[in-house]
C-alpha cells in the first residue's frame, strides 16, 4: 500500500477508533491484552502516532529524542476523541512532507524508515481498533484488502533483522532447520510462506508446500495472527503440523501484552 493511502486509512481508522472510546471507562479491560485498560490502549495509540509524527517529521536518524518527548494521554475520557484525531493528523502531515526515500530511522534493519512507518501505523491501527472493539463492544469490520496489508506489515516486522536481533527470546524459538508456515487469504490477494532459518525467518509471497498451511479470510488470519482471536474460534482451515502452527502463535506476542 502506497504511503498517502497508509495514512488516509490510519487517520479513518483512527476517526472510528476515537468515536469508539471517546466518554468511555478509562479503567474498563482490553479482553484481547489482558494487562491494558481502555486508558492504556489509547495511550498507547495516540502517543505512538505522536512519536512517529516526530520521528518522520524532523527526519531523525535515532529515536531517543522522540522517545524523550513521549507525550501521555489524557486521563479524561472526554478529551479522547479530540486527542486522539488530532496525533493522526499530525502523523498525516508529517509524511506529507517527506519521500519515501527520505533518511528516517528505521528498526527493522533497513533503510526504508518513511514506508516502513507509514506500514506500521497503518498495522498498529488495524490492529488496535480490534481491541478497542472487543473492549468497548463494537463490531469489527475491516476490508480484505486491508487485512491483508496488516498481515503483510505483521509478518514482515516479525520477520526483520531488527525485531529477531532485538528480540533473543523470539529467535530462540523460532530458529529451525527449514520448517515453513503458509498462510493463503482466501477473500484477497495475499499469501505468505514464513521458513524457519537457523539465522533468521525467511518470509516468501508465493504458493508452495509447507509443514503447515493455513486458509481462510484475511481479517481472520490477521486477528489468529495478532492474538486477538483464538485459532478455535475462527473459521480458517487448518492443515498439517498444527504443533508448529500453535507454536508460532505462541510467540506472536508482540504488541499484545
Amino acid at each position: 500500500m502506497e504511503t498517502s493511502a497508509s495514512l488516509n486509512a490510519v487517520v479513518e481508522q483512527t476517526s472510528t477508533f476515537a468515536d469508539w472510546v471517546h466518554g468511555k471507562d478509562a479503567s474498563a479491560p482490553v479482553p484481547t491484552c489482558p494487562k491494558w485498560t481502555l486508558a492504556d490502549l489509547v495511550d498507547h495509540v495516540g502517543s505512538t502516532q505522536r512519536m512517529v509524527a516526530m520521528l518522520v517529521g524532523e527526519r531523525m536518524a535515532e529515536p531517543s529524542e522522540a522517545f524523550a518527548r513521549y507525550v501521555p494521554g489524557p486521563t479524561d475520557s472526554a478529551q479522547w476523541r479530540t486527542w486522539l484525531t488530532d496525533g493522526a493528523a499530525q502523523a498525516k502531515q508529517a509524511f506529507e512532507s517527506v519521500a519515501d526515500d527520505t533518511p528516517v530511522w528505521d528498526p527493522s534493519g533497513d533503510s526504508a524508515g518513511v514506508p516502513f512507518w507509514s506500514r506500521r501505523l497503518f498495522g498498529e491501527m488495524c490492529v488496535h481498533r480490534a481491541d478497542a472493539a472487543a473492549a468497548v463492544g463494537e463490531r469489527y469490520e475491516l476490508a480484505p484488502e486491508h487485512a491483508v496489508g496488516a498481515i503483510e506489515d505483521w509478518l514482515d516486522t516479525m520477520t526483520s533483522e531488527g525485531y529477531w536481533q532485538n528480540r533473543p527470546d523470539f529467535a530462540e524459538a523460532m530458529r529451525g532447520a527449514g520448517q515453513a508456515l503458509h498462510f493463503h487469504a482466501t477473500d484477497a490477494p495475499g499469501e505468505w510462506v514464513a521458513r524457519r532459518e537457523a539465522d533468521r525467518v525467511a518470509l516468501e509471497h508465493k504458493h508452495t508446500e509447507a509443514d503447515v498451511t493455513v486458509r481462510g479470510p484475511a481479517v481472520e488470519l490477521l486477528l489468529v495472527l495478532s492474538r486477538r482471536r483464538p485459532l478455535a474460534a475462527s473459521s480458517l482451515a487448518v492443515t498439517g503440523d498444527r504443533d508448529l502452527l500453535g507454536l508460532w502463535i505462541e510467540h506472536m506476542d508482540w504488541v499484545t501484552d
